[in-house]
């Protein structure tokens, strides 16, 4: 098992949009709301397109609340990628009042 290190919203946020985000998302949590300028890739995804990702740019990944980012993290960082999950994801995004779009034209929740 791969070792991982973790980040938190607030450390992330005031990096964004230079902060390289991978949302593992499922597509209508990724439509609610999402952080600007983030990669999304669902989780299932993730093996079949990992040529849309840099194995040396930091990978931030992030989900509803942790778990599958974590997995997500775990894995890629024992395949090579340099990668760090985000505690508690979109979630703890939200609570901090950090920036978001959505895809409806709603206003942007977690989903």
């Amino acid at each position: 098992m791969a070792e991982i290190s973790n980040v938190d919203v607030e450390s992330l946020g005031k990096r964004t949009p230079a902060a390289k985000i991978l949302d593992v998302r499922e597509d209508y949590e990724w439509e609610a709301g999402h952080i600007e300028g983030a990669v999304h890739i669902p989780v299932d995804e993730i093996p079949d397109r990992l040529n849309e990702l840099d194995p040396d740019q930091e990978l931030n990944v992030i989900c509803r609340g942790g778990g599958r980012s974590s997995r997500v993290t775990e894995w890629l960082v024992a395949n090579g990628y340099s990668a760090v999950n985000v505690a508690g994801g979109m979630g703890a995004w939200q609570d901090a009042e950090l920036p978001m779009v959505s895809e409806t034209g709603e206003t942007p929740r977690v989903h």
